[in-house]
């Protein structure tokens, strides 16, 4: 059953916290919610204490006040189970609730999230709260979504406590049957680690020495696993209570703790939390591929921002604001790349509590801060972009993201190197994209990657049979699989593949790794690009000893002349491998060569500076400018076309040409096959 979320136009709106204000401030702030243009509000994240005062004894009083208030003026609701965190007396009655560290250390009550996700105490109250929620305010036509919990893993995404031992060993069962099976999965014949019975496991708590990988790995899945089971088991008695309402829980951008990708299947709607840090100038590069998975984790479907700042936020260690101008650029990044709402932490800034010096719509000189005016801005700006939703995102290329990968190859031990990580070299393959103009989505295996051209594999060190033939089959079919170093090198249970990297991978990549060679801090090595490639370019972190045919080879060092990045045909279409971490500039170069060879369109000059992103539905295509630049960019619009936003932003030229002045934001409504053409520093850049 498809669950969309039923709202006119874009959400925009945020969490509010009404229960940490008088009521008399209530009516004050729907009334500015109303001028900033707020249709959809957040609330009772927290507020379980409030609504359960005592074992049983349910508040709602308050609640219905506020929900009715809101309903009066028209703004719709995102109504939170407020199971994020338990209430003092649950926490004291039963204080084996609360989660504990590796090393023993039970933490205390006092901020959030104070549970552990195994607990079925915990559960029970929750569930018991979330059925009281659905039963009363289910059937309100205010209510439009389901907020489940808060930031699953946020404070606490591991507990080691004896009651998730109790769940870990009940999880190892299931997916093992016997204890001989679990003994081959983990390899306990090395050191002495073997088992007679699932009673005598642990989790991989602190001990002597390096603890079991394969251990370690499935107590990542598991952990995964039970806060999955956990969100499942509301999200049941929601689609019991309410089968017609969409569900979400709010996720932080690229969790590494979660499986985003199995989240997402349980729920209706992803939402993310996005909060790019304004003091790094590359934040809003990484956030795009941040974006990348909200769209991905459900092929492609529209998603909500549900969390960013207005301007500073409260947890870093120096929190810079955002400049004027920021804000509204970060919000349109998140549209340009499938988002259908624009939410904010929080509605009205609090005056108390770790959140009080966090950014927030109204800010505490009220409808004066710089923050409501700006909001409010965007807010009406939005109202013009009703034809928006329904759109999609266009990408030509994708990036392949593996949560059992990720978690292998994070192992605190016994690797050849710590300084290798798939966030990474996600993240720096998605730069070289991104400075080349071209949008990339994140995919997951077993999905249907036949509409992009290329798929980029940063890295793959858990490489399955099943995915590998996955790769094999998209290449033969014309793809072009890009894959990087350290990849194909375990299996599921963390063993080396027989014959060793890259194992599976190896009839696809056609080469050898006779040796990794992980480079001390500090060292760097040289890779000399061959052919129509130039130029030496400096390699960190990391380098393949491989045997194949090269496009570019290690110059200088134990490797000279060895190949540094290879390529074959395979089928139809091409698989490459980059056995090395290239810096920025050898990396942009060899992408660029890899897309123009797949017929991927790059936008030459776009720079950091510069994002041009195309969303389609139907014969209608909208492209997002964004010009994060200090100048303005020339911008040529095709005949016909519509400017939705930005025409303030735009000085008038020539017809049908304009100029984006520098932070400003171009929305363009157009045709299917015409093109959106922006030039900067002299030169051209033109949407797919």
């Amino acid at each position: 059953m498809t669950r969309t979320l039923e709202l006119d136009g874009i959400a925009f709106g945020g969490d509010y916290n009404p229960e940490q204000w008088p009521r008399e401030v209530w009516e004050e702030d729907v009334r500015l919610m109303r001028q900033a243009g707020v249709n959809f509000i957040t609330v009772s994240v927290f507020s379980w204490p409030l609504l359960e005062p005592e074992e049983g004894c349910f508040d709602f009083g308050w609640l219905d006040d506020v929900v009715e208030l809101l309903h009066g003026a028209g703004i719709a609701i995102d109504l939170a189970t407020a199971t994020a965190t338990p209430p003092a007396w649950l926490v004291r009655k039963y204080p084996q609730i609360l989660p504990v560290t590796a090393d023993g250390t039970q933490l205390e009550f006092g901020s959030r999230q104070a549970y552990c996700f195994s607990s079925p105490i915990f559960r029970q109250y929750a569930l018991r709260l979330t059925r009281a929620m659905a039963e009363r305010y289910g059937k309100h036509p205010a209510v439009r979504l389901w907020h489940v919990s808060n930031e699953y893993g946020d404070h606490v995404s591991r507990c080691w406590c004896d009651t998730s031992a109790v769940h870990f060993r009940t999880w190892l069962r299931a997916k093992y049957t016997s204890i001989e099976a679990l003994n081959d999965a983990w390899g306990t014949s090395c050191w002495g680690q073997h088992y007679l019975d699932f009673e005598a496991i642990e989790p991989p708590r602190e001990s002597t020495g390096p603890i079991n990988s394969t251990q370690r790995l499935d107590f990542e899945r598991f952990s995964s696993d039970a806060m999955l089971e956990l969100f499942t088991a509301e999200v049941d008695v929601l689609r019991d209570v309410t089968p017609d309402l969409p569900v979400t829980t709010n996720f932080m951008s690229i969790l590494h703790e979660l499986d985003y990708f199995a989240f997402a299947d349980a729920e209706d709607i992803v939402t993310d939390d996005a909060y790019p840090d304004p003091a790094d100038p590359g934040a809003h590069i990484d956030a795009s591929l941040n974006y990348a998975l909200m769209r991905g984790a459900k092929g492609g479907a529209p998603w909500l921002l549900l969390e960013q700042s207005a301007s500073a936020v409260s947890w870093r260690d120096i929190n810079v604001p955002k400049a004027p101008g920021v804000m509204r650029l970060d919000s349109y990044q998140a549209l340009a790349h499938g988002a259908e709402g624009v939410m904010y932490f929080q509605w009205r800034a609090a005056r108390f509590g770790p959140e009080k010096f966090h950014a927030a719509i109204l800010g505490h000189r009220g409808e004066a801060s710089r923050t409501f005016q700006e909001c409010s801005m965007l807010g009406a700006e939005l109202q013009q972009l009703g034809a928006l939703k329904g759109s999609r995102v266009v990408a030509d290329v994708a990036m392949l993201c593996n949560w059992d990968s990720k978690w292998a190859l994070a192992a605190p031990d016994s690797l050849p190197t710590n300084r290798l990580s798939w966030i990474g070299q996600a993240r720096d393959w998605h730069r070289a994209s991104f400075t080349l103009g071209v949008t990339v989505d994140l995919v997951r295996a077993g999905a249907d990657w036949s509409a992009y051209k290329v798929l980029l594999v940063p890295n793959l060190y858990l490489a399955t049979p099943a995915l590998a033939a996955q790769l094999d089959a998209y290449a033969a079919a014309g793809g072009t699989v890009v894959v990087g170093a350290f990849s194909g090198v375990v299996d599921e249970n963390d063993h080396v593949h027989h014959g060793g990297a890259p194992g599976p991978l190896r009839p696809l990549l056609g080469v050898e790794v006779d040796e990794v060679w992980p480079l001390p801090a500090g060292e760097s090595g040289q890779v000399r690009m061959d052919g129509d490639l130039h130029g030496v370019h400096t390699a960190g972190e990391w380098l393949d000893a491989v045997d194949a045919r090269s496009v570019a080879s290690y110059s200088g060092g134990e490797l000279d002349g060895r190949p540094a990045v290879t390529v074959r045909q395979h089928g139809a279409g091409s698989a490459w491998y980059l056995s090395t971490c290239l810096e920025d500039a050898g990396l942009r170069e060899l992408v660029h060569r890899i897309f123009l060879a797949a017929d991927v369109t790059t936008r030459d000059g776009a720079g950091r500076d510069v994002e041009v992103v195309v969303r389609r539905n139907g014969d209608t295509s909208f492209t997002f400018v964004l010009n994060r630049s200090a100048t303005s960019l020339d911008v040529s619009l095709p005949t016909g076309a519509a400017v939705l936003v930005g025409g303030s932003d735009a000085g008038q030229g020539a017809e049908g040409r304009c100029q984006l002045q520098a932070r400003g934001v171009l929305v363009v409504q157009h045709g299917y096959d015409d093109s959106v053409h922006v030039v900067a520093r002299s030169a051209q850049l033109q949407t797919v």
